[in-house]
């Protein structure tokens, strides 16, 4: 697949189409036409009027933040499409894997919640923070975030360190993977999330003018799976190929002839951990989990012919990346280890710097990790550090051994199986998690989305793989009338970025030192891909010292990134930009 890659319109009309309402052949045309640029007005259209923001239906609450009282307005569940698509009652995800039942069957997954701080009332400059709630990739039913008579510590909650600086805080749900339609089907595929997440930047933007906040400040924020959504999300702005999936949902800004009328570019990106480039994640993680034995040496790799087969794409999938390190030097497989190496010494030694009370366990000592699963007391752990060597008096790393680091990282969780995110029908697997059930038509279950999969798939019957159509990946995918690729492409930032597309011009990246979920090859490669995008004015990236995968970990560092970014930007008002 190409950067940039425009879908075709048979593609588009096809049953890929992730919406209860099909797409125009009209609108489908609209997917090789121009976005409007980043200095275009709104152009008045009838169709967005079902989508007006009303000022006055709000409930007021009341919150404590750092022990101070502050009146807050909420705006419930508004539904920012026209056409949300219908979704059943009762959801998977329910207490010991069972289901769940959703209140709101109608747009419970395409609605957001606003929520305005008293010093925000009238205040029309102030950043909307934009938060995604999904983790691995699923669906994300709407959330309420500010509760009433709740307690936020601004140093601990992002929640409430966005409401003490006077940010609108926005809740946003999305359809993907899991949802369950009304009708039975699966309207959550890719790139469902990508889409309504563009659809509620819209929203803000056809209300921007009756609305608290600035939509030319919107800092969109996720972690794991949202921080993949937020990633391309803000890769991708304005991209005309979302067009005729916009049009099928009523997005604010598609016209009668299927054209944009608004934007959706954001201002700033806070990304944790994010799970993103899915069509070659399975290669970059048995690559980095088996170029130094990891899996051997930790006892997980059940399937060490499939881990070395699909570990040998990655080398050439990087090289054809063309990206360079800070220092100019190539990032390729051979140099990527050195390279992951010195990410991990910037994160020590900026961890050790910031605080003197800061200190890394000696060679020889432990490492005291404290975990726990939700609901579930937590444990603390010792493990021996036999892999990074410390000068405390110089607050600087003398060595690391990726060898023991690699295994240390395995160690504190149990590594992925292989493939570690399209296993489902490979080798008669039927049960996995994997992401596999992203991708496909919404009538299918699942479809295999990268090459090594498809051609090993084994479960007859499933309508994926070679088995069940005859066709090898790459003869499927040549093919005009396959859509499963054109998914990949669209949930891809790596895609997007360096292209015609919008990109957001500020970037907080963060990615634990200890997390096993994704190979760090992944945020390194979005990091060197964002330097260098000329529209990026301010990249911040860190593998984030001794975390784990999770996110919102270092509230005061985001926050203080935030206001300095805001800050830069001067006065949104100034520009006249106001969607």
């Amino acid at each position: 697949m190409t950067r940039g890659r425009l879908l075709s319109g048979m593609a588009i009309a096809s049953s890929l189409v992730l919406a209860a309402v099909a797409v125009p052949t009209s609108v489908a045309a609209a997917a090789s036409g121009a976005a409007p640029s980043k200095s275009s007005g709104h152009v008045a259209d009838p169709q967005d009027s079902a989508l007006d923001f009303d000022s006055a239906a709000y409930t007021t609450i009341t919150v404590t933040v750092d022990g101070r009282p502050m009146n807050v307005r909420w705006y419930k569940e508004i539904c920012y499409v026209a056409h949300p698509v219908a979704a059943a009652a009762q959801q998977p995800g329910g207490p010991g894997g069972g289901t769940t039942t959703i209140p709101n069957t109608a747009c419970g997954y395409q609605s957001m919640n606003v929520f305005v701080p008293e010093s925000a009332f009238g205040d029309q400059r102030t950043p909307l923070y934009f938060a995604v709630n999904n983790s691995g990739w699923k669906a994300s039913y709407l959330r309420a975030s500010v509760t009433d008579g709740t307690s936020y510590n601004s140093s601990t909650s992002n929640v409430g360190a966005a409401l003490k600086a006077g940010y609108v805080f926005v809740d946003v749900a999305n359809r993907s993977r899991g949802l369950v339609g009304a009708d039975g089907s699966s309207p959550g595929k890719a790139p469902a999330a990508v889409v309504d997440a563009k659809a509620a930047v819209r929203y803000l933007r056809l209300n921007d003018a009756t609305m608290p906040g600035s939509a030319e400040r919107i800092v969109i924020n996720g972690t794991s799976g949202g921080g993949a959504l937020v990633s391309i999300l803000g890769a991708s702005g304005n991209s005309a190929e979302y067009t005729p999936y916009l049009a099928a949902i009523g997005a604010a800004g598609i016209d009668a002839k299927g054209r944009s009328t608004l934007r959706d570019d954001v201002f700033a990106v806070n990304a944790y951990c994010p799970i993103t480039d899915l069509g070659n994640a399975d290669a970059a993680y048995e690559w980095l989990y088996n170029v130094l034995a990891t899996r051997d040496t930790t006892g997980s790799n059940p399937s060490p012919e499939d881990a070395t087969a699909i570990a040998a794409g990655f080398p050439e999938y990087e090289k054809s990346l063309g990206l360079r390190n800070p220092d100019g030097t190539r990032l390729t497989a051979a140099t990527l280890l050195d390279t992951i190496k010195e990410e991990v010494v910037r994160s020590a030694e900026t961890y050790l710097k910031a605080d003197p009370a800061h200190t890394i366990p000696p060679l020889g000592g432990t490492f005291e990790i404290t975990s726990g699963g939700p609901g579930g007391p937590p444990t603390t752990k010792s493990y021996v550090n036999d892999w990074i060597d410390v000068d405390d008096a110089t607050d600087t790393v003398r060595s690391v051994d990726m060898v023991r680091y690699l295994a240390f990282v395995a160690t504190q969780a149990t590594l992925k199986t292989t493939p570690a995110f399209d296993a489902v029908g490979v080798n008669g697997n039927t049960t996995s998690g994997t992401e596999t059930d992203l991708f496909g038509p919404p009538t299918q279950k699942y479809m295999n989305y990268t090459e090594y999969s498809w051609n090993h798939n084994d479960v007859a019957g499933d309508g994926s793989g070679l088995d069940d159509t005859g066709l090898t990946w790459d003869q499927y995918t040549s093919r005009r009338s396959t859509t499963v690729d054109d998914q990949v492409h669209l949930i891809n930032p790596m895609d997007f970025v360096g292209t015609s597309a919008d990109t957001a011009p500020n970037w907080y990246v963060r990615h634990g030192t200890r997390d096993r979920d994704t190979a760090f090859t992944v945020s390194v490669n979005l990091d060197r891909a964002l330097a260098a995008d000329k529209q990026v004015k301010d990249l911040n990236y860190q593998l984030a010292w001794n975390q784990p995968h999770a996110g919102n970990y270092d509230v005061p560092e985001a926050m203080a990134w935030i206001a300095k970014v805001v800050r830069n930007a001067g006065d949104p008002l100034a520009s006249g930009r106001r969607g």
